[in-house]
């Protein structure tokens, strides 16, 4: 009797084992990767979309722009673009230093991504990529976010500053440039800014300068602090990158796990909002 009973708990076990794996097979199924080429001014640029196979055979989804730090379009920056394609958008993540270039080096990063700064070409890149993403033929170009990373957070407020048609900007311990004079004309763009109350590289005065010209340009905003979080909180890779000798940055899985539901709450809002009755 009890030989029966360990058996068909052993039958139960594979039945349920077979069942995940189903699941967990389906859900690799129906997820689409592929690497864009593409170019901006002669500069070869190499993106990478991700998105719901399945999903966008019923039809269009809001598509997602994602924008990287300043160490490239590196595998965390992959995962994020997956991660939205499994939460049911069209998500493409732009390259913007050219050939795919990552690095794990802070001065060749600091190099590349200072190449963009205060620069018309960082909107213009940006932009680049924001074209390929609206290509696919797979999004509602009436839902259209930009999220981006540290630098990449930079990235896309510049888009959004630069009048690009997007309805939602959510930065992730971006750097904060202000809102330049005659913004409110050029975007209507809702922004969600996710921001470590201890990040050393973002300071207080760069945090209220910033914050003034969101009011003066009277932009919707929302500005949420998490407490402890340093710069660079969302990735896990920055506890090396610290040990490596930069400092002020530090993965916070807390304030990660909450900056990424947040966002999720901030597209729901946003993208429901368009809907069409």
């Amino acid at each position: 009797m009890s030989q029966l009973k360990n058996r068909i708990q052993i039958m139960k076990a594979a039945v349920i084992g077979l069942g995940l794996s189903a699941l967990t097979l389906n859900a690799m199924a129906t997820l689409k990767t592929d690497t864009i080429k593409y170019t901006q001014n002669g500069t070869n640029l190499i993106g990478y979309l991700a998105y719901d196979n399945e999903l966008t055979a019923k039809g269009k989804v809001p598509g997602i722009l994602v924008i990287h730090e300043w160490w490239g379009l590196n595998d965390f920056i992959k995962q994020k673009t997956e991660q939205l394609a499994h939460m049911g958008y069209v998500a493409f993540a732009v390259d913007m230093y050219g050939d795919g270039q990552v690095t794990k080096d802070p001065d060749q990063a600091k190099r590349l991504a200072g190449q963009l700064y205060g620069k018309p070409l960082m909107a213009e890149r940006a932009q680049a990529g924001l074209d390929q993403l609206l290509k696919t033929g797979l999004v509602d170009n009436t839902k259209i976010a930009s999220i981006g990373f540290c630098f990449g957070g930079t990235c896309s407020l510049a888009l959004a500053y630069d009048g690009a048609p997007l309805q939602a900007v959510v930065t992730f311990h971006g750097g904060l440039t202000p809102a330049p004079s005659g913004t409110a004309a050029k975007t209507k763009a809702k922004f969600l800014i996710l921001h470590g109350a201890l990040d050393p590289l973002v300071n207080k005065q760069t945090v209220d300068s910033f914050l003034a010209s969101m009011n003066e340009a009277k932009l919707d905003y929302q500005f949420v602090i998490y407490s402890g979080a340093v710069h660079a909180f969302t990735n896990p890779d920055a506890d090396k990158a610290r040990e490596a000798g930069l400092q002020g940055v530090g993965y916070d899985p807390e304030a990660a796990h909450r900056a990424w539901r947040q966002m999720k709450l901030f597209f729901d809002e946003v993208f429901a909002a368009n809907n069409p009755q």
